[in-house]
């Protein structure tokens, strides 16, 4: 893997003792970010835990450059650049392996986070002892502007659960660092999150749900996902990808596809 990006890293050089150790380190890969970085990485330095921020740039523009160099000098920052284009799932990874607290959360560089989130997802973890935790998530229109639209959560998710759907989103996520060293996204050319935490529920059991909209998720028309019938062909491959046989893999993706209709009822924007 580490042939495959440079590490330009000149932010966040300072030594620091064990006291100042972080305690998450949060992952935001950015491709075209200029437009909405700044506020996301504002919701992530306003967090009240000790924590890292490593952003990896996939191909960026001169504004998600400038936005950055006005944290140079901040010790919790980090930018790494890719040497080629890797995609989200080849970025968050590169950002994995880079970690160095216990937990590890991510952000997408259009996603922001409500002030708190990593503290309460924190205190549930310590609570339950399980490995990982999401929240619900408040729908964003491409302009930032809310929807008041929530998407819930259940308390606890379960790996059957999420067989019938993918329930965690990935900005919303809290997990162990050591899971997901095991368990690195894979598959670009399906849902690589979701396969990657079907493994870890499969492996460590049922996940913490925090039913409030700690994540503010902005809708975009112009996404990975893009048409419905693209998104299907990509779920169906999660299934594949797990190792499910073909007759399995159809009876999953019809419980997700019932499960899906009304999701995003009245969009038509996807991600």
């Amino acid at each position: 893997m580490n042939r495959n990006y440079d590490n330009i890293n000149d932010f966040g050089q300072a030594d620091r003792g064990k006291e100042d150790l972080p305690l998450v380190s949060v992952c935001m890969p950015a491709y075209n970010a200029g437009a909405t970085i700044r506020e996301a990485i504002a919701s992530v330095l306003s967090q009240n835990v000790p924590l890292e921020l490593i952003v990896v740039l996939d191909g960026t523009d001169e504004e998600t450059q400038c936005v950055l160099e006005e944290h140079r000098g901040d010790s919790r920052v980090k930018v790494l650049r890719n040497a080629s284009r890797m995609g989200a799932a080849g970025s968050r990874n590169i950002a994995v392996a880079h970690a160095c607290a216990p937990y590890v959360a991510f952000l997408d560089a259009d996603d922001l986070w409500a002030e708190g989130k990593l503290e309460k997802q924190l205190a549930v973890l310590e609570q339950s002892g399980r490995i990982l935790c999401c929240t619900a998530r408040e729908l964003l229109l491409p302009d930032g502007s809310h929807t008041g639209r929530v998407i819930p959560v259940s308390r606890v998710i379960r790996y059957e659960d999420l067989l019938k759907t993918n329930s965690i989103n990935c900005s919303s996520v809290l997990v162990h660092t050591q899971a997901l060293k095991r368990f690195p996204m894979e598959h670009e050319d399906s849902h690589e999150d979701y396969i990657t935490w079907l493994k870890i529920l499969r492996e460590f059991g049922p996940a913490d749900g925090l039913n409030e909209p700690l994540l503010y998720y902005r809708l975009s028309s112009s996404g990975k996902s893009g048409t419905k019938l693209k998104s299907a062909r990509m779920t169906f491959r999660v299934y594949r990808y797990m190792g499910f046989s073909f007759p399995k893999s159809v009876y999953c993706f019809l419980n997700y596809a019932v499960r899906g209709v009304g999701k995003y009822l009245g969009s038509h924007l996807h991600r």
